[in-house]
């Protein structure tokens, strides 16, 4: 189910000029203070390896959607920064991403389905249900 909903998605995203990942890294920066992150921290939030969010990051910057600067905690890192035509870059894309979502994924569900899905995604996310302690277990 995700797959189809997340294929459908990034299909979607192409005519913004953004792919999936990239809207991933902007929208995750775009929503931290002076909307920096270092490299290690921004890879563990999105669930990515440092290597693969550098080699994208890398491909980010060539394209002006982001920059990346000094990390003064960590003198082998770096800190990634939304520039300016990167947060235009998302504001164009969020529509469309959306739109995207609503058509193949909470347009499809009833009440009573996306209810459900909160309920379960809650158990999923919850520090305790990682641990294997939730009330289920």
């Amino acid at each position: 189910m995700m797959i189809s909903v997340r294929t459908s998605t990034a299909r979607d995203l192409t005519w913004t000029g953004l792919s999936e990942p990239d809207y991933e890294v902007l929208s995750t920066l775009v929503e931290l203070p002076e909307t920096t992150s270092s490299l290690h921290r921004q890879a563990a939030k999105m669930g990515w390896s440092r290597s693969r969010l550098s080699r994208h990051a890398s491909r980010m910057e060539s394209r002006g959607l982001i920059r990346r600067a000094p990390d003064p905690d960590d003198g082998r890192g770096c800190l990634l920064v939304l520039t300016k035509d990167g947060r235009d870059a998302l504001r164009n894309a969020t529509p469309t991403h959306l739109e995207s979502v609503r058509r193949h994924f909470a347009d499809r569900l009833g009440p009573e389905d996306l209810d459900d899905v909160l309920r379960i995604a809650g158990k999923l996310t919850s520090d305790e249900g990682a641990k294997g302690g939730g009330e289920d277990a």
